[in-house]
């Protein structure tokens, strides 16, 4: 189960220093799929990188259906 889920709209503005590796997922969002998540437990909203012309790899994307389903499985949920 995932402890926190962290939706991130803008990487300037938020700390990795909160996130546990272990049982958090951070999932860039909007703008923030701007720049490639290289850590464990890092994804990209699959929709927003294909709405600003970006490829991500297939093994770090995220659908909105996949998004929905962690948030409502996450035991919190903090956008950032």
């Amino acid at each position: 189960m995932v402890n926190t889920l962290w939706l991130v709209r803008k990487l300037g503005d938020f700390s990795s220093d909160l996130v546990d590796e272990e049982r958090d997922i951070v999932i860039l969002i909007q703008d923030g799929v701007l720049r490639i998540p290289t850590k464990k437990g890092w994804f990209v909203c699959k929709e927003d990188a294909q709405a600003r012309g970006i490829k991500v790899p297939e093994s770090i994307a995220k659908s909105y259906e996949e998004i929905a389903q962690l948030i409502v499985e996450a035991k919190k949920v903090v956008v950032w």
